[in-house]
């Protein structure tokens, strides 16, 4: 993505995917707006999930998939197989592995592999929101998990410019077809979701954008974005930042945050010119 303010600018209209319903690819969402969410893996590795929405309790059954799958165009990505209103019961083994974000409950299965409830508003809209519907994602793993990467600089020596990567087992994350305003239409493409703090839009986390990570002419999962004007909404900048994301598969759901950068630094700004040039993706040069 160039970072012209005009070249941006329209991108952006491309990319206002926190106001489209994407397809219900990938780790999956259980429900919105739930609560007295609860997790238990059965003895044939099947996850039981109870919680309450609409003022019942309700149930799913989960099976059928882990991990993720390299970005292919010759297979769909794994899912989980889903038997609603099945109660079970199982046990949550205590959990001993990496942090995950936005956890409400992770537990060990008795083969070693994890499961986690996960709970955020992932889709709010652009430039300024701060309501959504809550969702509660589910997730099955073994290993490593998806990383986030994120990097900051300046655009125009003024604007908060950041790039990065997604990626799963070195490996980057991305798709191959979308809507025309950014919202995956496979099973491989994802979304990232940036939030500021203390910016223009008001006190308090406020939603800035969400864009799709990169995948023609490379395949490294990269994206990079700037804090312009846009369509009359002041800069976002803010005092801090969080940037997050859907893992691949039915892997968890990941997540970046880091103070803003300061002021500007010619420096600084050479080091993270030459890193994210180094990247050899011709959407992102500062």
């Amino acid at each position: 993505m160039s970072c012209s303010r005009r070249s941006l600018a329209v991108l952006t209209l491309l990319l206002v995917a926190a106001l489209a319903a994407a397809p219900a690819f990938g780790s999956a969402i259980i429900g919105r707006d739930v609560s007295r969410a609860t997790l238990s893996i059965d003895d044939q590795g099947q996850a039981h999930v109870r919680y309450r929405s609409g003022g019942r309790e309700r149930y799913v059954t989960a099976w059928g998939a882990i991990n993720a799958l390299a970005p292919s165009t010759k297979r769909a990505q794994v899912k989980f197989k889903f038997h609603y209103g099945l109660k079970g019961t199982g046990v949550c083994l205590p959990y001993d592995g990496p942090p995950l974000a936005w956890v409400i409950k992770a537990c060990k299965s008795r083969d070693g592999s994890y499961w986690a409830l996960q709970e955020w508003v992932r889709l709010k809209p652009n430039y300024g929101g701060t309501t959504g519907a809550k969702e509660l994602h589910l997730s099955h793993w073994s290993g490593p998990l998806p990383v986030l990467t994120v990097y900051q600089n300046w655009a125009h020596k003024k604007y908060r410019h950041m790039f990065g990567r997604l990626t799963y087992d070195g490996v980057g994350v991305y798709g191959f077809k979308a809507t025309g305003n950014g919202a995956p239409l496979d099973s491989y493409g994802r979304n990232i979701y940036v939030d500021t703090f203390n910016s223009r839009y008001g006190k308090g986390w406020h939603r800035e954008n969400s864009f799709l990570t990169h995948h023609r002419g490379h395949t490294l999962g990269d994206f990079c974005y700037g804090f312009f004007p846009h369509f009359g909404h002041p800069p976002g900048k803010g005092t801090k930042y969080r940037a997050t994301a859907k893992g691949p598969g039915v892997t968890p759901d990941v997540m970046w945050a880091a103070g803003d950068i300061g002021r500007y630094r010619a420096g600084v700004q050479a080091t993270q010119q030459a890193l994210e040039r180094s990247y050899g993706d011709p959407k992102c040069r500062t």
